[in-house]
Protein backbone atom coordinates (compact mmCIF):
# COMPACT_ATOMS: atom_id res chain seq x y z
CA UNK A 1 0.00 0.00 0.00
CA UNK A 2 3.06 2.12 0.66
CA UNK A 3 4.43 2.03 -2.53
CA UNK A 4 1.25 2.05 -4.01
CA UNK A 5 1.03 5.74 -2.51
CA UNK A 6 4.39 6.76 -2.66
CA UNK A 7 4.18 6.27 -6.59
CA UNK A 8 0.85 8.21 -7.00
CA UNK A 9 2.79 11.02 -4.60
CA UNK A 10 4.97 10.52 -7.53
CA UNK A 11 3.29 10.75 -10.71
CA UNK A 12 1.28 13.41 -8.78
CA UNK A 13 4.33 15.97 -8.06
CA UNK A 14 5.81 14.95 -11.93
CA UNK A 15 2.59 15.74 -13.88
CA UNK A 16 2.57 19.00 -11.47
CA UNK A 17 6.03 19.60 -12.42
CA UNK A 18 5.05 19.34 -16.07
CA UNK A 19 2.23 21.29 -15.63
CA UNK A 20 4.59 24.38 -14.66
CA UNK A 21 6.88 24.08 -17.38
CA UNK A 22 4.47 23.96 -19.63
CA UNK A 23 2.75 27.29 -18.78
CA UNK A 24 6.06 28.63 -18.73
CA UNK A 25 6.72 27.87 -22.12
CA UNK A 26 3.46 28.66 -23.21
CA UNK A 27 3.70 32.04 -21.66
CA UNK A 28 7.44 32.86 -23.02
CA UNK A 29 5.40 31.94 -26.47
CA UNK A 30 2.95 34.33 -25.37
CA UNK A 31 0.05 31.92 -25.05
CA UNK A 32 -1.02 31.98 -21.78
CA UNK A 33 -3.59 34.68 -20.04
CA UNK A 34 -4.96 37.97 -20.79
CA UNK A 35 -2.39 40.04 -19.71
CA UNK A 36 -0.14 39.21 -22.53
CA UNK A 37 -0.39 39.42 -26.29
CA UNK A 38 2.69 38.49 -28.81
CA UNK A 39 3.83 40.79 -31.54
CA UNK A 40 5.51 39.77 -34.90
CA UNK A 41 7.06 42.95 -36.64
CA UNK A 42 9.94 43.83 -39.00
CA UNK A 43 13.14 44.70 -36.90
CA UNK A 44 13.53 48.25 -36.03
CA UNK A 45 9.62 48.88 -37.30
CA UNK A 46 7.96 50.12 -33.99
CA UNK A 47 9.12 53.04 -31.20
CA UNK A 48 10.09 51.04 -28.11
CA UNK A 49 8.62 53.50 -25.76
CA UNK A 50 4.95 52.48 -27.28
CA UNK A 51 5.35 49.25 -26.51
CA UNK A 52 6.25 50.76 -22.90
CA UNK A 53 3.10 52.94 -22.73
CA UNK A 54 0.86 50.57 -23.82
CA UNK A 55 2.06 47.95 -20.88
CA UNK A 56 1.40 51.03 -18.36
CA UNK A 57 -1.90 52.20 -20.24
CA UNK A 58 -3.93 48.42 -20.95
CA UNK A 59 -1.89 46.04 -18.27
CA UNK A 60 -0.97 43.91 -20.93
CA UNK A 61 2.52 42.89 -21.52
CA UNK A 62 3.94 42.52 -25.21
CA UNK A 63 6.17 40.08 -25.88
CA UNK A 64 8.20 41.34 -29.56
CA UNK A 65 9.80 39.64 -32.06
CA UNK A 66 10.91 40.42 -35.23
CA UNK A 67 11.27 38.61 -38.88
CA UNK A 68 13.06 40.00 -42.29
CA UNK A 69 11.05 38.60 -44.83
CA UNK A 70 7.15 38.19 -45.57
CA UNK A 71 8.06 34.60 -46.86
CA UNK A 72 9.64 33.53 -43.36
CA UNK A 73 6.95 35.34 -41.00
CA UNK A 74 4.24 33.21 -42.95
CA UNK A 75 5.82 30.14 -42.69
CA UNK A 76 6.36 30.46 -39.11
CA UNK A 77 3.10 30.92 -38.53
CA UNK A 78 1.75 28.47 -40.46
CA UNK A 79 3.76 26.01 -38.22
CA UNK A 80 1.67 27.18 -35.37
CA UNK A 81 4.54 26.55 -32.86
CA UNK A 82 4.28 30.48 -31.43
CA UNK A 83 0.79 31.80 -30.99
CA UNK A 84 1.17 35.15 -32.12
CA UNK A 85 -1.60 38.01 -31.50
CA UNK A 86 -0.49 40.35 -33.81
CA UNK A 87 1.75 40.90 -37.05
CA UNK A 88 2.71 42.92 -40.03
CA UNK A 89 2.50 41.19 -43.53
CA UNK A 90 3.41 43.27 -47.00
CA UNK A 91 -0.20 44.10 -48.80
CA UNK A 92 0.99 40.69 -51.27
CA UNK A 93 2.01 38.48 -48.35
CA UNK A 94 -1.65 39.43 -47.32
CA UNK A 95 -3.63 38.26 -49.99
CA UNK A 96 -1.46 34.77 -49.02
CA UNK A 97 -2.11 34.60 -46.05
CA UNK A 98 -5.65 35.12 -46.98
CA UNK A 99 -6.17 31.85 -49.11
CA UNK A 100 -4.17 29.85 -46.60
CA UNK A 101 -6.70 30.56 -43.81
CA UNK A 102 -3.92 32.27 -41.80
CA UNK A 103 -5.89 35.50 -40.50
CA UNK A 104 -8.88 36.08 -39.01
CA UNK A 105 -11.32 38.66 -40.03
CA UNK A 106 -11.67 42.21 -38.41
CA UNK A 107 -13.96 43.48 -35.91
CA UNK A 108 -14.39 47.27 -37.06
CA UNK A 109 -16.25 47.86 -33.95
CA UNK A 110 -13.47 46.92 -31.86
CA UNK A 111 -11.19 49.51 -33.28
CA UNK A 112 -13.15 52.70 -33.11
CA UNK A 113 -9.79 54.66 -34.44
CA UNK A 114 -9.82 52.85 -37.53
CA UNK A 115 -11.77 56.71 -38.62
CA UNK A 116 -8.22 58.15 -38.63
CA UNK A 117 -7.03 56.65 -41.29
CA UNK A 118 -7.08 58.11 -44.97
CA UNK A 119 -9.55 56.36 -46.91
CA UNK A 120 -7.33 56.23 -49.86
CA UNK A 121 -5.44 53.78 -48.39
CA UNK A 122 -8.65 51.42 -47.42
CA UNK A 123 -10.58 49.13 -49.12
CA UNK A 124 -7.12 48.07 -52.06
CA UNK A 125 -6.99 45.11 -54.16
CA UNK A 126 -5.32 42.77 -52.11
CA UNK A 127 -7.59 43.12 -49.52
CA UNK A 128 -11.45 44.21 -50.03
CA UNK A 129 -12.99 46.24 -47.57
CA UNK A 130 -10.09 45.64 -45.28
CA UNK A 131 -11.59 42.28 -43.84
CA UNK A 132 -8.40 41.06 -42.63
CA UNK A 133 -5.50 43.71 -42.87
CA UNK A 134 -5.82 47.76 -41.63
CA UNK A 135 -2.32 49.51 -43.09
CA UNK A 136 0.34 50.41 -40.37
CA UNK A 137 3.28 52.24 -43.19
CA UNK A 138 3.55 52.68 -46.98
CA UNK A 139 6.25 54.12 -48.92
CA UNK A 140 8.01 54.26 -51.82
CA UNK A 141 10.76 52.55 -53.80
CA UNK A 142 13.14 54.64 -55.58
CA UNK A 143 16.89 55.44 -56.10
CA UNK A 144 18.49 57.52 -53.21
CA UNK A 145 21.89 59.18 -54.28
CA UNK A 146 24.83 61.46 -53.40
CA UNK A 147 25.05 64.48 -55.58
CA UNK A 148 28.30 65.85 -53.63
CA UNK A 149 29.55 62.32 -54.57
CA UNK A 150 28.64 61.99 -58.28
CA UNK A 151 29.11 64.22 -61.77
CA UNK A 152 25.96 65.55 -61.73
CA UNK A 153 23.91 62.68 -62.54
CA UNK A 154 20.21 63.00 -62.16
CA UNK A 155 18.14 60.00 -61.39
CA UNK A 156 14.70 61.22 -63.35
CA UNK A 157 14.36 57.91 -65.42
CA UNK A 158 15.27 54.23 -64.27
CA UNK A 159 17.71 55.06 -67.48
CA UNK A 160 19.62 56.61 -65.22
CA UNK A 161 20.90 53.34 -63.08
CA UNK A 162 22.56 52.56 -67.07
CA UNK A 163 24.89 55.50 -67.07
CA UNK A 164 28.26 54.24 -67.89
CA UNK A 165 29.79 57.22 -65.10
CA UNK A 166 28.22 55.02 -62.43
CA UNK A 167 30.61 52.27 -63.32
CA UNK A 168 31.09 49.84 -59.45
CA UNK A 169 28.69 52.32 -58.13
CA UNK A 170 25.06 51.19 -57.74
CA UNK A 171 23.74 49.45 -55.04
CA UNK A 172 21.03 47.38 -55.30
CA UNK A 173 18.80 45.38 -52.55
CA UNK A 174 18.60 41.95 -52.20
CA UNK A 175 15.11 41.20 -53.58
CA UNK A 176 13.90 40.03 -56.89
CA UNK A 177 10.61 41.72 -57.25
CA UNK A 178 12.33 45.08 -56.44
CA UNK A 179 15.31 44.45 -59.09
CA UNK A 180 13.57 42.87 -61.71
CA UNK A 181 10.78 45.91 -61.14
CA UNK A 182 13.35 48.52 -62.25
CA UNK A 183 14.17 46.83 -65.19
CA UNK A 184 10.25 45.87 -66.44
CA UNK A 185 9.50 49.88 -65.22
CA UNK A 186 12.29 51.22 -67.47
CA UNK A 187 10.14 49.11 -70.40
CA UNK A 188 7.00 50.65 -69.24
CA UNK A 189 5.99 46.77 -68.08
CA UNK A 190 4.07 46.09 -65.37
CA UNK A 191 5.58 45.58 -61.53
CA UNK A 192 3.17 42.21 -61.85
CA UNK A 193 4.28 41.25 -64.74
CA UNK A 194 4.11 37.33 -65.56
CA UNK A 195 4.71 37.34 -69.53
CA UNK A 196 8.14 35.40 -69.98
CA UNK A 197 9.34 37.31 -72.71
CA UNK A 198 8.62 40.62 -70.61
CA UNK A 199 10.62 39.19 -67.85
CA UNK A 200 13.48 37.48 -70.19
CA UNK A 201 14.06 41.04 -71.78
CA UNK A 202 13.77 42.40 -68.15
CA UNK A 203 16.44 40.25 -66.75
CA UNK A 204 18.38 40.86 -70.14
CA UNK A 205 18.52 44.56 -69.37
CA UNK A 206 19.58 43.99 -66.16
CA UNK A 207 22.53 42.07 -66.82
CA UNK A 208 23.90 45.15 -69.16
CA UNK A 209 23.86 47.09 -65.99
CA UNK A 210 26.12 44.62 -64.12
CA UNK A 211 29.23 46.91 -64.56
CA UNK A 212 27.90 49.36 -62.31
CA UNK A 213 26.81 47.19 -59.78
CA UNK A 214 28.96 47.66 -56.78
CA UNK A 215 27.02 45.14 -54.13
CA UNK A 216 23.73 43.34 -53.96
CA UNK A 217 22.73 43.75 -50.17
CA UNK A 218 20.37 44.54 -47.34
CA UNK A 219 20.10 47.30 -44.54
CA UNK A 220 23.68 48.10 -44.66
CA UNK A 221 23.63 50.35 -47.41
CA UNK A 222 21.99 53.11 -45.24
CA UNK A 223 25.10 53.40 -42.99
CA UNK A 224 27.88 52.81 -46.42
CA UNK A 225 25.54 56.08 -47.74
CA UNK A 226 25.77 57.47 -44.43
CA UNK A 227 29.59 57.47 -44.30
CA UNK A 228 29.87 58.61 -48.17
CA UNK A 229 31.25 54.53 -48.73
CA UNK A 230 28.19 54.78 -51.62
CA UNK A 231 26.13 57.34 -53.54
CA UNK A 232 23.59 55.25 -55.50
CA UNK A 233 21.41 53.23 -54.09
CA UNK A 234 17.97 51.56 -55.08
CA UNK A 235 16.48 51.45 -51.31
CA UNK A 236 12.90 52.28 -49.82
CA UNK A 237 11.83 55.55 -48.44
CA UNK A 238 12.00 55.33 -45.29
CA UNK A 239 15.44 53.88 -45.15
CA UNK A 240 16.47 56.95 -47.77
CA UNK A 241 14.63 59.06 -45.35
CA UNK A 242 17.10 57.42 -42.09
CA UNK A 243 19.81 58.43 -44.83
CA UNK A 244 19.15 61.98 -44.99
CA UNK A 245 18.30 62.60 -41.70
CA UNK A 246 22.58 61.79 -40.71
CA UNK A 247 23.44 63.34 -43.98
CA UNK A 248 22.23 66.21 -45.95
CA UNK A 249 23.93 66.10 -48.64
CA UNK A 250 21.51 62.67 -49.88
CA UNK A 251 18.38 63.19 -51.93
CA UNK A 252 15.52 60.15 -52.59
CA UNK A 253 13.90 60.46 -55.84
CA UNK A 254 10.94 58.36 -57.91
CA UNK A 255 11.83 57.91 -61.55
CA UNK A 256 9.11 59.44 -63.70
CA UNK A 257 8.20 56.20 -65.52
CA UNK A 258 7.05 54.53 -61.63
CA UNK A 259 8.10 52.13 -59.36
CA UNK A 260 6.29 50.38 -56.41
CA UNK A 261 3.80 51.65 -53.96
CA UNK A 262 4.00 49.03 -50.90
CA UNK A 263 2.31 49.11 -47.85
CA UNK A 264 2.88 46.89 -44.73
CA UNK A 265 -0.66 46.27 -42.73
CA UNK A 266 -1.42 45.13 -39.23
CA UNK A 267 -3.25 41.72 -39.05
CA UNK A 268 -4.60 39.40 -36.29
CA UNK A 269 -3.18 35.93 -37.01
CA UNK A 270 -5.65 32.93 -36.58
CA UNK A 271 -2.97 31.47 -34.34
CA UNK A 272 -3.75 34.43 -32.02
CA UNK A 273 -5.07 33.47 -28.24
CA UNK A 274 -5.32 37.24 -26.78
CA UNK A 275 -7.77 38.63 -29.27
CA UNK A 276 -9.58 41.36 -27.50
CA UNK A 277 -5.68 42.17 -26.30
CA UNK A 278 -4.83 42.70 -29.90
CA UNK A 279 -7.65 44.35 -30.42
CA UNK A 280 -6.32 47.13 -27.60
CA UNK A 281 -3.14 46.97 -29.80
CA UNK A 282 -4.65 47.92 -33.00
CA UNK A 283 -6.66 50.77 -31.72
CA UNK A 284 -3.82 52.07 -29.50
CA UNK A 285 -1.46 52.10 -32.79
CA UNK A 286 -4.05 53.75 -34.59
CA UNK A 287 -4.41 56.82 -31.84
CA UNK A 288 -3.35 59.77 -33.90
CA UNK A 289 -0.59 60.86 -31.15
CA UNK A 290 1.04 57.19 -30.69
CA UNK A 291 0.84 56.90 -34.83
CA UNK A 292 2.53 60.35 -35.27
CA UNK A 293 5.34 59.42 -32.67
CA UNK A 294 5.76 55.75 -34.82
CA UNK A 295 5.52 57.53 -37.85
CA UNK A 296 8.65 59.83 -36.80
CA UNK A 297 10.59 57.14 -34.97
CA UNK A 298 10.79 54.65 -37.86
CA UNK A 299 10.89 57.29 -40.59
CA UNK A 300 8.51 55.89 -43.09
CA UNK A 301 5.10 57.43 -43.99
CA UNK A 302 1.71 56.85 -41.75
CA UNK A 303 -1.47 56.66 -43.41
CA UNK A 304 -2.84 57.99 -40.56
CA UNK A 305 -4.23 60.97 -41.20
CA UNK A 306 -5.33 62.57 -38.08
CA UNK A 307 -1.55 61.78 -37.07
CA UNK A 308 -0.24 64.01 -39.71
CA UNK A 309 -1.26 67.23 -37.23
CA UNK A 310 0.69 66.13 -34.71
CA UNK A 311 4.03 65.54 -37.35
CA UNK A 312 6.70 68.32 -38.33
CA UNK A 313 5.62 69.87 -41.22
CA UNK A 314 8.80 69.44 -42.57
CA UNK A 315 8.21 65.89 -42.52
CA UNK A 316 4.34 65.91 -43.34
CA UNK A 317 5.09 68.17 -46.43
CA UNK A 318 7.73 66.38 -48.18
CA UNK A 319 7.06 65.22 -51.48
CA UNK A 320 9.89 62.71 -51.36
CA UNK A 321 7.77 60.51 -48.42
CA UNK A 322 4.71 61.81 -48.94
CA UNK A 323 3.65 62.60 -52.22
CA UNK A 324 0.21 63.19 -53.38
CA UNK A 325 -2.45 61.71 -55.25
CA UNK A 326 -1.77 62.62 -58.58
CA UNK A 327 1.99 60.88 -57.92
CA UNK A 328 0.60 58.05 -56.65
CA UNK A 329 -1.30 57.77 -59.74
CA UNK A 330 2.35 56.39 -61.58
CA UNK A 331 2.88 54.08 -58.82
CA UNK A 332 1.79 50.36 -58.56
CA UNK A 333 1.13 47.85 -55.79
CA UNK A 334 2.42 44.61 -55.67
CA UNK A 335 -0.02 41.02 -56.23
CA UNK A 336 0.46 38.04 -55.17
CA UNK A 337 1.88 36.31 -58.66
CA UNK A 338 1.30 33.03 -56.96
CA UNK A 339 4.29 30.22 -56.04
CA UNK A 340 5.17 29.48 -59.58
CA UNK A 341 5.99 33.07 -60.71
CA UNK A 342 7.44 34.01 -57.87
CA UNK A 343 9.43 31.31 -57.91
CA UNK A 344 10.84 32.16 -61.96
CA UNK A 345 11.18 36.01 -60.65
CA UNK A 346 13.83 34.17 -57.61
CA UNK A 347 15.47 32.07 -60.92
CA UNK A 348 15.94 35.41 -62.97
CA UNK A 349 17.27 37.48 -60.14
CA UNK A 350 19.49 34.79 -58.85
CA UNK A 351 20.90 34.51 -62.69
CA UNK A 352 21.58 38.10 -62.79
CA UNK A 353 23.25 37.74 -59.11
CA UNK A 354 25.62 34.81 -60.36
CA UNK A 355 26.64 37.00 -63.76
CA UNK A 356 28.06 39.73 -61.28
CA UNK A 357 31.65 40.34 -61.67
Amino acid sequence: MKGLLSSAATILLVSFVLLFINLQLENKHGRVGKDTITVYNWGEYIDPELLKQFEEQEGIKVIYETFDSNEGMMGKIEQGGTSYDISVPSEYAVQMMEQKDLLLPLDFDKIPNIKNIDPYFMNLAFDPQNKYSIPYFWGTLGIAYNPSLLDGQTFESWESLWDASLRQKVILVDSAREVLGVALNSFGYSLNSTSLQELKEATDKLETMGPNVKAVIGDEVTQLMINNEASVALTWSGQAADMISENEDIDYIVPEEGSNLWFDNIVIPRTATNIEGAYKFINFMLDPEVAAQNAEYVGYSTPNVKALSFMDEEITEDERFYPDEEAREHLEVYKNLGLETLGVYNELFQKFKMGLR
